[in-house]
């Protein structure tokens, strides 16, 4: 598998990824908001997928944030 970083890819790269991550759900520029995550940062290249995973688990990026998960490990 080939490098997914943002420094190992090109803007055009990371929509492709992320489109074939989430398939039909996704639409670049919109979408997102049904995984609560938002992939724009990644392809934009300011965030790596990595950290918004790390924040979606730990609840930075819920709806609800009674939800929130604790004991989270987020450096």
């Amino acid at each position: 598998m080939a490098s997914i970083l943002i420094k190992d890819t090109t803007r055009e790269q990371r929509e492709q990824i992320v489109r074939e991550s989430l398939g039909d759900e996704y639409d670049v520029g919109c979408g997102y908001e049904s995984t609560g995550i938002n992939y724009q940062l990644y392809i934009d290249g300011i965030k790596e997928l990595r950290e918004l995973n790390m924040e979606a688990n730990c609840g930075f990026e819920v709806a609800h944030p009674e939800e929130r998960k604790s004991g989270c490990n987020m450096i």
